[in-house]
């Protein structure tokens, strides 16, 4: 017997099933992916470049600290993609990066860079620390069953890649060097394209410094306009990560360090780039610029996931609102009631549209563990439904349904209120309130396991204890059964009756005693 459960725990998932274990039902071609493209402002259908190869880039961490709920959001968006795609039989390759090097303090194009201040703070290598947070976030994503990608680089890996594309650069026009350091050309690049296309910026507000985007002058006496911003930056003597270049011993810009590794893995032009909405502008838009500067082509789709509030409110240190995934998982921090268990994150984030704004507060967490503990108390009763001739309920029109329903921008709450519709049917007919014919049943089980464990990526975090327990409640079955067998029906109906209260239904048959979890 298997026995689906759920309890807060930070141990490592176990994943019940692969992406090629259960037979699957694909929906006609006719409905075909659709996703939301931040380039061209409208929902398109997804045509890969090359067919059945997607190639697909996620900005990954600056890995200075332990991850906090943000860093989930983007990754739990991809991994479903991912999962999809693949489902779909698509052949993926997934990059995402990690960055060690060159983003500075204030993602300005001044200052000590963030990793670097850390390790002199600490007196330890750079590359410590780098190691450290990544190893933090691996553990994180982990444990919410997130994939592992295609390939993950290290922006410190690749210098030369960096180094090239930079020189690439310059002799197209597009940069200058100024004191050791090289610059992108806003301006010159404006003249010929469209700078500002995917984040909706105009240059000449840019140019005019409207709003809080213009920086000021002061420190940037090297740059010709202080939009314009750094591929390479010359060291100062107390910079710790730093390598020789054509121009001077310094370091990358952060930008630069995408469109080098994704030109590496994934070639000129690629299918799908993804990030968070606060990497739109500056990021992603220079991001075009200098790729497209040294002829590479965007990416066709750029899918961007939306912001997580706290109570209402953005996360900030000013604020003393931010939440770690580790945190979140143990409960210590002044904001949280409990601990929440990873699926029960991973279930709160699918609750809502990844272009959505997310509100994390304990209520909505409380409802994700319970709306998660439901659909495995569904899929606990999958197997052993009874079936009959005919079905009470149209399984086809259902199993159509959710895959309109990913096809259409990856819409995961309404995915999820689908799910909640046959685990209804599901508890209805284990309480033969609904019949189901054979053959529904097998599709009803396969789209339901399929969507809940390979697709959504949920998983049941305490199966790896269902031996304990059954030897347990197979001890305990036992004096219960001794006990009726001696005609003690007084402890017998108080063993049943106070497992009842504990949510375990014990069932008596022909062959003795089973039990579920309720």
């Amino acid at each position: 017997m298997v026995v689906y459960r759920v309890k807060p725990s930070i141990q490592k998932p176990i994943i019940l099933l692969d992406l090629n274990t259960l037979p699957r039902y694909i929906c006609p071609m006719s409905s075909r992916l659709h996703i939301y493209n931040t380039l061209t402002k409208q929902t398109e259908e997804f045509q890969p470049i090359d067919p059945p190869f997607v190639g697909m880039y996620l900005c990954g961490p600056t890995v200075y600290g332990d991850p906090h709920l943000g860093h989930s959001r983007g990754a739990v968006m991809m991994d479903v993609l991912f999962r999809y795609l693949t489902h779909s039989e698509y052949k993926v390759r997934y990059v995402r990066n990690i960055t060690d090097v060159g983003h500075l303090l204030n993602d300005a194009d001044e200052g000590e860079d963030k990793i670097g201040k850390i390790a002199k703070a600490n007196k330890v290598e750079p590359m410590e620390v780098a190691q450290q947070y990544t190893n933090a976030y691996h553990n994180a994503l982990k444990q919410m069953n997130v994939l592992s990608p295609s390939i993950e680089p290290r922006a410190s890996g690749h210098i030369i890649e960096q180094i090239e594309m930079i020189s690439e650069i310059i002799k197209n026009g597009f940069a200058y060097e100024s004191n050791g350091s090289v610059y992108f050309d806003v301006l010159k690049y404006a003249d010929t394209n469209d700078y500002g296309k995917l984040s909706g910026r105009k240059i000449e507000d840019l140019i005019a410094g409207a709003g809080e985007e213009r920086r000021s002058l002061e420190g940037q006496e090297e740059k010709k306009n202080p939009n314009d911003f750094a591929l390479w930056k010359k060291a100062t003597p107390e910079h710790i990560m730093k390598w020789n270049s054509p121009w001077s011993e310094g370091f990358p810009g952060w930008h630069i360090e995408c469109s080098a590794m994704s030109d590496k893995y994934l070639g000129k032009q690629f299918d799908i780039h993804a990030g968070g909405m606060d990497l739109l502008f500056p990021h992603h838009e220079s991001e075009i610029a200098q790729s497209h500067s040294c002829g590479r082509s965007t990416p066709r789709y750029w899918m961007h996931n939306n912001m997580i509030t706290i109570n209402g409110q953005k996360m900030a240190k000013s604020l003393n609102n931010g939440v770690l995934i580790e945190e979140l998982f143990s409960g210590n921090h002044h904001l949280l009631e409990q601990a929440y268990s990873p699926m029960t994150l991973r279930f709160f984030l699918l609750q809502a549209h990844y272009r959505s704004t997310l509100d994390f507060s304990n209520e909505a967490l409380q409802a994700a563990e319970k709306g998660f503990q439901r659909l495995m108390n569904a899929a606990a009763k999958a197997d052993g439904l009874l079936t009959s001739e005919n079905s009470d309920m149209d399984v086809q029109a259902w199993a159509d349904k959710l895959y309109e329903q990913m096809n259409n921008d990856m819409a995961t709450p309404q995915v999820i209120a689908t799910l909640f519709e046959s685990a209804k049917w599901i508890n209805e007919i284990d309480a033969k309130k609904l019949s189901i014919s054979s053959e529904d049943k097998v599709l009803l089980k396969n789209t339901f396991f399929n969507f809940t464990f390979n697709i959504l990526g949920l998983v049941n975090e305490d199966a790896g204890n269902n031996e304990a327990l059954d030897g347990v409640m197979n001890m305990v079955l036992d004096i219960r059964k001794s006990a009726k067998e001696n005609k003690d029906w007084t402890t017998a109906d108080k063993i049943r009756d106070g497992l009842k209260e504990a949510g375990v239904e014990v069932m008596d048959g022909k062959e003795g005693s089973t039990y579920k979890l309720n």
